[in-house]
């Protein structure tokens, strides 16, 4: 990932605990907005703004199904940040090499 700003905006959207809770409920699929109100015991409003964080940073996807909502993980964004941190983990093991030289 070479844009800072992206990448700011992707730890940001992960930087909450409910919004981590809902991924983590999202790991085992795709998942409707009462399935995680029930499984997170939290109220619809609070859920709906984490879900709003998250779609806005492209970490999550959505689809309508009638009246209801469905949301699942962005597999692609979810390999770019995988990749942004094995970079920094490369990078600083690189550093560590060359200053011990």
């Amino acid at each position: 990932m070479k844009n800072p700003a992206r990448a700011a905006a992707l730890f940001h959207a992960l930087a909450d605990q409910t919004r981590l809770d809902i991924l983590d409920e999202l790991r085992g699929g795709e998942c409707c907005v009462c399935e995680l109100t029930d499984q997170l015991q939290a109220g619809q409003s609070r859920l709906s703004f984490h879900l709003k964080v998250l779609k806005d940073a492209g970490v999550i996807v959505d689809r309508r199904d009638g009246r209801w909502m469905y949301y699942s993980l962005n597999t692609d964004v979810i390999e770019e940040l995988s990749g942004l941190v094995e970079s920094f983990r490369l990078q600083k093991r690189s550093r560590r090499a060359a200053s011990c030289g």
